[in-house]
């Protein structure tokens, strides 16, 4: 095989590909329903011409026949009136018009085989259209019941154009939300640690751990004078239990 022959195939093949990536099932179907209706109206027209004739043959027969009648009464009045020369005249045009009728009636003749054909291939052509639209109805839904299906199938699967990403997407959103999750564990620890430390907050890290230590043990304490005062738990006491003693007053927290 020649370079040019391996090149027109490659173009050839590349080309229908390019169609069949264009082409829609439903226009391919649309243009050869009109292109049938195009065709029905072409024979319609045809038909319409040849039975045009074929009145137009008719309408001259008729003349004739009036003709030959008037040369048949023509000859008859020449015949009485002992005019031979006439006589023979008026038969003379009514031969001629008998010839003339003759050729019409064999013109009509070769025409009506053609309108019956034409009829004929007129309601075939009509019975196809109707076949071939009920198809392309049926056609077209299931063309588009299929779509329907196959973008469904991508919706579940991710594998469309619009939803390609989605898988990616999602990873790219966990791993943001990971790291903003770590930098705020980090943040706390730094925080415990006094690292960081709130701006408003004046204090040194040597006085908040002093805070912490003073709240800890206020709250033993209380929860101990709490002990105290309740004491060991008896059956069928009601008493109820003192208020807590108040904190003292004079503690405060170190600058």
């Amino acid at each position: 095989m020649s370079i040019l022959s391996r090149i027109a195939d490659l173009f050839t093949a590349k080309t229908h590909k390019l169609l069949n990536a264009l082409e829609d099932p439903n226009d391919t179907l649309d243009l050869s329903y009109e292109k049938m209706l195009s065709g029905l109206q072409e024979t319609k027209a045809h038909l319409a011409d040849v039975v045009a004739q074929q009145k137009s043959l008719e309408r001259q027969i008729a003349a004739v026949d009036r003709e030959i009648v008037g040369a048949e009464e023509d000859a008859a009045t020449a015949v009485k009136a002992e005019r031979d020369d006439l006589a023979r005249a008026a038969l003379v045009h009514r031969r001629r018009a008998i010839d003339n009728r003759a050729t019409l009636e064999q013109a009509i003749t070769a025409i009506e085989p053609q309108i019956a054909k034409l009829i004929d291939y007129q309601q075939r052509l009509q019975e196809r259209i109707e076949k071939f639209r009920t198809q392309k109805e049926t056609m077209k839904a299931s063309y588009a019941a299929a779509q329907a299906q196959v973008k469904a199938q991508q919706s579940l699967t991710g594998i469309g154009e619009r939803l390609g990403g989605v898988g990616e997407t999602y990873e790219r959103a966990e791993q943001r939300m990971l790291a903003t999750r770590d930098k705020a564990d980090a943040m706390d620890a730094l925080i415990e640690q006094g690292i960081v430390t709130d701006p408003l907050d004046k204090r040194s890290s040597a006085d908040r751990e002093l805070a912490a230590l003073r709240d800890k043990h206020e709250v033993d304490d209380d929860l101990a004078a709490l002990k105290a005062q309740i004491g060991p738990k008896r059956v069928g006491s009601s008493s109820a239990p003192s208020s807590l003693p108040a904190p003292d007053a004079k503690q405060g927290t170190p600058k």
